[in-house]
């Protein structure tokens, strides 16, 4: 079996069902009261549901 690469870029899929909560718009608008990029907020995020996660086991 091959192995897999790393790569140092990440898309996401929202599910429709989520959609009506407008995560992407939220993102922006909260990006740009932040001077953020929606980029930065997403990947701030994950590391934070990480650590938390993490934590418990």
């Amino acid at each position: 079996m091959a192995k897999k690469e790393i790569l140092d870029k990440l898309s996401i899929y929202v599910p429709q069902k989520k959609m009506a909560e407008k995560p992407v718009e939220r993102l922006i608008r909260l990006g740009n009261k932040r001077d953020r990029s929606v980029n930065y907020l997403v990947v701030e995020a994950i590391l934070e549901y990480l650590k938390r996660e993490e934590k418990k086991g």
